[in-house]
């Protein structure tokens, strides 16, 4: 046997192992308020292991916190939360690292009635995958969210999703929106990595 063929077989082995699935019970019983420093999401009965929020990365949810309380929504009682779990389908639960909620929201959510984000932000790291960034945002899309926003720290810059085919990439002094969610909130790309 030559080494070229063990090198396959061995890649195949690897990429033909398919992962342990959970039930969506066990997942929200042994998963969801977990404190290992890392986040779980579900995803078609995988459980999917992502790095928390940071230190340093909770600098974006202090700067936007700052800027929600100012809007519309925030004065009649929407909010903007950290890491909480959000079913987009009903083969998945994700847990966004920001997200708004509306007023109306929020007291379903608090009934264990699972409430679609108007909102989402996502802290993108160097471990992130763009292939399950990708197939995140159009989850949140097909489940109902109205605007993501990718913050890449590194690059410092701001991807504005309206829609999987439709983004405003800010930089600089270029203002990162959440509208059609909160049409009054907005940010330079300079000021979020200040």
């Amino acid at each position: 046997m030559s080494t070229l063929s063990t090198v396959e077989e061995i890649k195949n082995k690897k990429t033909s192992v398919k992962p342990r699935r959970v039930s969506k019970e066990r997942f929200l019983r042994e998963y969801t308020n977990r404190e290992d420093g890392y986040k779980y999401e579900w995803n078609d009965g995988v459980i999917e292991k992502y790095a928390g929020m940071n230190q340093e990365q909770s600098k974006f949810y202090y700067l936007l916190l700052g800027l929600f309380l100012n809007t519309a929504a925030a004065k009649i009682g929407g909010m903007l939360i950290a890491e909480t779990d959000m079913g987009t389908l009903t083969e998945q639960i994700r847990r966004p690292d920001i997200a708004y909620y509306t007023k109306e929201q929020l007291p379903m959510m608090w009934s264990g009635q699972n409430q679609v984000a108007p909102w989402v932000i996502e802290v993108i790291s160097t471990n992130d995958y763009a292939n399950k960034i990708n197939k995140k945002l159009d989850e949140y899309f097909l489940a109902g969210v109205q605007v993501v926003w990718h913050i890449y720290p590194e690059s410092q810059q701001v991807h504005v999703f309206t829609s999987p085919e439709q983004v405003t990439i800010c930089r600089g002094k270029m203002i990162c929106s959440a509208a059609p969610a909160l049409v009054d909130l907005g940010i330079s790309a300079e000021e979020l990595f200040a």
